[in-house]
């Protein structure tokens, strides 16, 4: 006999869990529980941080416009203070969690607020440039957060984001991967996904960004030893928090295991970041656009200096 789903269940049973939400991929929930605790030890990772904002505010050099209200997301104290030292007289930082927001009070008397990056809580064309250094990894509707991003942008306003990409901490994945497999006999998920940079100009574009681009670079990282890595993960608010993760507290000789088989260099343990950087515009008449096929009016022979042939006439005849 087949059940009625929409009946109520047996006496004595427990509730029928619904099905799972393919766009949820984090506990939210839990990722701002870590970052209230970061708060008080991400000092221990600012030049990892550091650096990763350098390389992504570095593409404001090659822009001529002046900006005057951006929008720091996610930048645990580093970013903001940076925008400021770039002569941009307004900037409000927001991250998930209050107590990491506050880091940019205490870094740059900045204004500050605690807001998820999935709704923001800004009027449309509130700001002319928006940054997130590594801080949309997380977000469980990366295509929805990159609407609202372009909804609070002015026209002609600028989007920049770096964030952790496929191939991050790849020698870290394989070492607890293979342990896991030994010692439980499968895997569970320890370290977040990572988008793929083929994804992120459609991405982009899709949101309704102008002048869409996506491209990637690395971050080389060393660490004297296995275990350090793993405490600048956890000083950071970067451990697991996948729902799909094993509830169960994982074996005690897992992480030890791990760590004893990451590869070693004369520089120390390698954790590659690979950063996707990804750079957008709010649309404004006064963007290059592509010329309709079709329309243009200097002949590709003019264009060349070069004679025009007709069909089947030699050179030199």
């Amino acid at each position: 006999m087949t059940r009625d789903p929409a009946a109520p269940d047996a006496p004595g049973r427990p509730p029928t869990p619904p099905p799972p939400d393919p766009m949820r991929v984090f506990d939210r929930h839990l990722v701002r529980l870590r970052r209230d605790r970061a708060a008080a030890t991400v000092g221990q990772v600012a030049p990892v941080l550091e650096a990763a904002a350098d390389r992504l505010l570095d593409r404001l050099d090659d822009i001529t416009r002046r900006f005057t209200r951006a929008l720091d997301i996610g930048g645990r104290g580093v970013v903001a203070p940076m925008l400021a030292g770039r002569g941009i007289p307004f900037v409000v930082s927001m991250d998930l969690s209050a107590r990491m927001a506050a880091l940019s009070r205490e870094a740059a008397g900045r204004r500050v607020l605690a807001a998820d990056e999935e709704w923001l809580p800004f009027a449309p064309e509130s700001f002319d440039l928006v940054v997130a250094s590594l801080s949309l990894h997380w977000v469980n509707d990366l295509p929805g957060a990159l609407v609202q991003i372009r909804r609070v942008l002015r026209p002609d306003g600028l989007f920049l984001a770096s964030l952790p990409g496929l191939g991050t901490l790849q020698e870290l994945r394989d070492a607890l991967a293979v342990t896991e497999s030994e010692l439980r006999g499968g895997l569970s998920p320890r370290i977040s996904p990572f988008p793929e940079l083929r994804d992120l100009a459609g991405l982009l574009q899709r949101a309704g960004f102008a002048l869409p681009v996506a491209d990637a670079e690395a971050l080389p990282i060393a660490y004297r030893t296995p275990m350090a890595l793993l405490r600048d993960l956890r000083a950071a608010g970067e451990t697991n928090a996948v729902l799909a993760r094993d509830p169960r507290i994982p074996p005690r000789a897992l992480l030890p295991l791990a760590a004893s088989r990451l590869p070693e260099t004369e520089e120390g343990i390698p954790a590659t970041l690979r950063l996707l950087v990804m750079t957008g515009w709010a649309p404004h008449e006064s963007q290059s656009r592509p010329a309709r096929p079709g329309s243009a009016t200097v002949r590709l022979a003019d264009a060349l200096g070069v004679q025009e042939r007709s069909a089947g006439e030699k050179a030199g005849g």
